[in-house]
């Protein structure tokens, strides 16, 4: 496993029994590796938030939207060999940090990321992996994916606000309610995702990448129902990745 601090605090590289399962760096930080998405996950909607009577105006890199934060976007600095660390700055208006903490384990990577607030803030957080469908070893990615439900999208491609039946892919989706963990295999190599978040979005409409992001709501969710911390407060979570 590697981490670039400098480019986005992201897994640049993620190695198996010889085999890379990412995607490697191309010109757009959003196509590549595994990186973190905070202090937002997803879309948001016209790249507005309103909270508190304030609104911020983030850049809308995606359509008339913003995505996926910006942490994916910015260097973060080495606090330890396996912790780095990103202050939010502009566009965002509160103040805080964001801590990543890598973790190899014989048969696991565990990756963890905690928001510390100075200000009173919305918060949301997750992981957008790019995994390879050929990782060379003579089988495609076959992915495993059980949720009860899916949230609607609206014309504008954001959560309606209602939750249905998961429709067939392609998706380009979340969901929520999963029976058991997302599972990829390729041939008898098997990789178990796992998160305390709560959500999964689903990109598989690639043809050479398959993306299983957990994250901790929906697109929009900082706007629509947002996690709220106030001065001195911190949000952990945790994102495993186990070899079977």
């Amino acid at each position: 496993m590697v981490v670039d601090h400098v480019y986005g605090g992201r897994i640049s590289s993620l190695s198996i029994h010889g085999h890379e399962l990412v995607v490697g760096k191309t010109e757009d930080p959003l196509n590549w590796g595994l990186y973190p998405m905070v202090p937002f996950a997803g879309r948001v909607r016209n790249g507005v938030v309103n909270f508190a009577g304030t609104t911020t105006q983030l850049p809308t890199t995606a359509g008339d939207h913003a995505i996926h934060g910006y942490g994916f976007t910015s260097s973060w600095d080495i606090v330890a060999e396996d912790e780095i660390r990103f202050e939010f700055a502009s566009p965002w208006s509160w103040s805080g940090s964001v801590t990543q903490r890598f973790a190899v384990t014989d048969d696991a990577i565990i990756l963890t990321m905690q928001i510390d607030a100075v200000d009173r803030q919305p918060v949301q957080m997750g992981w957008h992996p790019w995994f390879l469908r050929d990782i060379g070893n003579g089988h495609t990615a076959e992915l495993d994916f059980t949720p009860a439900v899916m949230f609607e999208r609206d014309p504008a491609g954001l959560p309606s606000g209602n939750q249905i039946a998961p429709t067939p892919g392609p998706w380009d989706d979340c969901f929520g309610e999963l029976a058991s963990n997302p599972t990829l295999r390729w041939g008898d190599l098997t990789l178990e995702l796992s998160s305390t978040a709560a959500e999964w979005t689903v990109y598989d409409e690639p043809a050479h990448a398959i993306c299983v992001e957990p994250q901790t709501g929906p697109p929009n969710q900082i706007n629509d129902d947002p996690q709220i911390l106030e001065p001195g407060e911190s949000t952990i979570e945790t994102f495993t990745l186990t070899v079977q």
